[in-house]
């Protein structure tokens, strides 16, 4: 029978759970984690793959290359720590050599720089019609920054920065050809929540972190799963310019989905948009249990929410 994606990333994570680690932690957050005396070197990596995350005739090459960075930062922003280096590993078709290739690495360079994230490695091949490209993201942060989804407690306050939704409605906007909405723009290009997700680290009142890349019906459930809890989430508080769907169940905000304690945060959002600019929106609670429910004003709502998964 066939498994969801995250049925099968769990029986990866079970089936590699008894072999040495050598000292790396084991399948679960945003990134492994590999401690280094009190400071971490956290890594992760993702996978863009044309025609499923970005469209070529719908993105500048420029844009692509912006995107594949951006994405794979914010995972290691949501651990609370510092991206400081990428390996990036390519396989292009006959039709993207060339200048295509060049304009991609030349959004790269451009995004790299302004996050100041090296470049140390990778691997170029080809490939037979599609684009693949895969990058590993290295941070670095003190170990009693680092965020986890399993941090949550019973009675934190669920919380996200940023509004939701833009991503998706961008994708929905490119698939009838409105390329130019601010929509359209943000799902090219991608963002990461660098200095949000380091000043959050540093603040013991922000529990479990995580970021939003499979819309939040997805990603709770991983704070859920690994924290032993459940979630009740309140659908008229969620930020977003556009339909609920779009900010639930889209994936690639690449926002931050966090649990913070109750008494500290109205001081943490006041703090965090003093020190950022952005917004930190209550969306909801952290619960005993293991199910998670969507209230639409205090009330519960028959509105199926199920976030992206790829398979």
């Amino acid at each position: 029978m066939k498994k969801s994606e995250f049925g099968f990333i769990g029986d990866i994570a079970a089936m590699f759970g008894a072999l040495p680690h050598h000292g790396f932690e084991p399948i679960g957050d945003d990134c492994t984690v590999l401690q280094m005396g009190d400071e971490a070197l956290v890594m992760t990596t993702d996978m863009l793959v044309e025609d499923i995350h970005f469209l070529r005739g719908a993105s500048l090459p420029e844009e692509v290359g912006e995107k594949s960075l951006m994405v794979n930062i914010s995972d290691v922003a949501a651990m609370g720590a510092k991206p400081i280096a990428t390996l990036l590993s390519i396989a292009l078709p006959e039709s993207a050599q060339g200048e295509w290739a060049e304009r991609f690495m030349r959004g790269y360079y451009e995004a790299s720089e302004r996050e100041g994230v090296a470049l140390v490695g990778g691997d170029t091949t080809a490939s037979r019609d599609k684009i693949s490209i895969n990058v590993v993201a290295i941070g670095r942060a003190p170990m009693t920054n680092l965020k986890r989804r399993s941090a949550a407690k019973v009675g934190d306050v669920i919380a996200v920065t940023g509004k939701l939704g833009i991503s998706s409605k961008g994708l929905v906007d490119i698939m009838f050809g409105d390329l130019n909405t601010a929509a359209a723009k943000a799902h090219r290009r991608g963002q990461a929540r660098v200095a949000e997700g380091m000043w959050l680290g540093a603040r013991e009142e922000a529990h479990a972190m995580m970021d939003i890349s499979d819309g939040i019906a997805s990603d709770i459930k991983h704070i859920m799963e690994q924290s032993q809890v459940g979630a009740v989430i309140e659908l008229t508080k969620v930020p977003t310019d556009y339909d609920i769907r779009y900010a639930t169940t889209g994936g690639e905000d690449y926002e931050l989905l966090l649990t913070v304690e109750p008494s500290a945060f109205d001081t943490v959002a006041e703090a965090l948009r003093a020190a950022t600019g952005t917004t930190l929106t209550a969306i909801g609670t952290i619960v005993e249990g293991n199910g998670i429910e969507w209230l639409e004003n205090g009330k519960p709502t028959e509105i199926e929410m199920r976030g992206f998964e790829h398979f």
